[in-house]
């Protein structure tokens, strides 16, 4: 006759299962994980709520350089258009603000390159 399968042993000397360990490191494990994602969550809101007014007040610095330079593009349309023709002074004045963002663009391209 067959006899019935032995009840597990109680732990022995204090010790407990592998499986139960396993279990516990990898619980532990989540709850490290998720506390580390915690406080750089909260470090991430810290320096992003510090950054907030300085971030919008270069926004508006960007703003009033653009619309300066574009009251700088006028002038010289302006101050060209006695010399010569409305269409020959505009297409100067486009050709020299293209000419100065095209080699500012190079010049950060060049800088990325020597850089990576």
């Amino acid at each position: 006759m067959l006899k019935p399968a032995d009840p597990p042993l109680p732990e022995a000397n204090g010790e407990r299962p592998i499986g139960e360990l396993v279990n516990q490191l990898v619980e532990n494990g989540k709850a490290y994980a998720q506390a580390e994602l915690g406080v750089a969550k909260a470090i991430a809101t810290a320096k992003a709520s510090r950054l907030r007014v300085p971030a919008i007040l270069l926004g508006a610095a960007f703003l009033l350089l653009q619309a300066a330079a574009t009251v700088l593009a006028v002038a010289l349309f302006l101050a060209l258009l006695p010399l010569m023709g409305p269409m020959l002074a505009g297409l100067l004045a486009f050709a020299i603000f293209a000419g100065l963002a095209g080699g500012l663009g190079w010049k950060a391209v060049e800088i990325v390159r020597r850089d990576l």
